[in-house]
């Protein structure tokens, strides 16, 4: 049997009853903070927008546009959704699977869901299969460098979760995966970089196509044997490995391997903002004792260097200053990257004394981790130094379900209100047994909608 029939019946088979407990409680929290994220940054002015205009054009469609009380159909909700759910760069992650896998399955799963009057077991099966099978083609391939994970084998997770809600045979779930990596788009980093917030849209085109994909699949449109080994094997990679695709398959699920974001930038400068948030802590600093720092990674943080970002997100992508900004502001949640404080002179004259440097050895040994070596010279002439090896809330170095919770507490909560919030968080803990997800999304609303 070759790795895509593995893949697909592996995905076809995956039910609730079968699964480990641990599993279960994983695709849980996942979901909740993927809510989070979503609900969180559709309150940026221009997901307020599209929000608007996805549901003037599909107003009667019948999948929520989270956080705004308004209705499209599921192509365009999966697309504004998973476009909400990156722009505050808060969403999950997972290091074995290249990316960021909750963002590519969840937002198209939902907004199927909710067309099919799914109940919440089937959504999570969905959720768990597009997961698996987008993380592990992910992670089996070697990207190159400029080609952002984003977006890029998220169709196929989409595609797979939806093939699974619509209860699709082996064959045709094979068919579909294929289809899908067909489809992929080819996204670069350059968007993230320079700031402009088109690279929020990766992830929410690809889900569309993902849906799309089952539709192609139902209206005869063929497809290759082996399509992500002509797509990741030639294009947009340097290496795809099919074996590794199915190493370990059945063994362990992905979604519990995964990373939860504790600070609101980009996952390359959690290295180092663990260690200065801990060293600000332990040696109580200020700022104003800094007389500069000097930051080690992997070689892609030479990329991430720009100290006076003109934009949020640009900003969380700069090494520089996020680190100045964990040292100022003691914080490095989303008001610490937003519009407003990107002209904070504090940050700004702290972020010109932050020096990327880079170590080929970190990417060799720890490939699957970024690293970070942080030394701070103090002005009176001491030297501080910490290594991150494992940045907190990846599962390698746990955090607790509590704070899981909290965070979404601290995205929802504002958008929601506290109460409604807390309402969403009973209802996912349960959504196992929740007979029509609906009883979900119809919650995700403010309460003024």
């Amino acid at each position: 049997m070759d790795y895509l029939a593995r893949l697909a019946g592996f995905a076809c088979g995956i039910h609730l009853a079968d699964l480990p407990a641990s599993t279960v409680k994983a695709s849980k929290l996942v979901l909740l903070d993927t809510i989070g994220a979503i609900v969180a940054g559709s309150a940026l002015p221009e997901n307020v927008r599209l929000a608007r205009m996805a549901a003037r054009r599909a107003p009667h469609g019948s999948s929520s546009l989270l956080g705004h009380g308004l209705k499209t159909d599921s192509l365009l909700a999966t697309f504004t959704n998973a476009a909400a759910g990156v722009a505050l760069e808060m969403d999950e992650g997972n290091r074995l699977g290249g990316g960021h896998p909750a963002i590519h399955v969840i937002p198209g799963a939902l907004a199927v869901a909710e067309e099919l009057g799914a109940d919440g077991g089937r959504l999570l099966e969905s959720v768990i299969a597009g997961y698996e099978i987008g993380s592990r083609i992910g992670g089996a391939t070697q990207a190159r460098p400029n080609v952002h994970s984003h977006g890029t084998w998220g169709t196929i997770s989409t595609a797979a979760a939806v093939a699974r809600l619509n209860d699709l045979a082996s064959d045709d779930m094979r068919r579909v995966i294929n289809l899908s990596a067909s489809m992929s788009p080819a996204n670069t980093w350059t968007p993230a970089l320079e700031g402009a917030t088109i690279r929020n849209a990766y992830p929410g085109r690809s889900g569309l196509e993902g849906i799309l994909a089952v539709d192609l699949l139902r209206a005869g449109f063929t497809a290759l044997e082996d399509a992500p080994s002509d797509v990741y094997g030639t294009i947009l990679a340097d290496r795809f490995d099919p074996e590794e695709t199915v190493r370990g398959l059945g063994e362990d699920y992905r979604i519990e391997l995964n990373y939860f974001k504790l600070h609101a930038c980009c996952r390359m400068n959690h290295p180092a903002l663990d260690a200065i948030m801990a060293m600000r802590a332990e040696a109580k600093l200020t700022a104003e004792q800094v007389a500069r720092v000097r930051i080690t990674s992997i070689p892609f943080g030479l990329r991430m260097t720009e100290a006076a970002p003109a934009s949020m997100l640009g900003a969380k992508f700069s090494i520089p200053y996020a680190a100045a900004a964990a040292l100022v502001l003691g914080r490095t949640d989303v008001a610490a990257f937003e519009e407003s404080r990107l002209a904070d002179p504090r940050i700004r004259d702290l972020a010109a004394r932050v020096e990327v440097a880079a170590d080929p050895e970190m990417t060799l040994k720890r490939a699957d981790y970024p690293t970070a070596e942080v030394r701070i010279t103090l002005a009176d002439g001491r030297v501080l130094s910490r290594r991150t090896n494992v940045v907190r809330g990846d599962a390698a170095n746990p955090i607790a379900s509590d704070e899981v919770v909290a965070k979404f507490h601290s995205l929802a909560g504002a958008p929601l209100g506290e109460a409604r919030a807390r309402e969403i968080v009973e209802i996912v803990d349960g959504v196992d047994r929740l007979k029509d997800i609906r009883d979900l999304t119809a919650r995700l609303v403010p309460p003024q909608a």
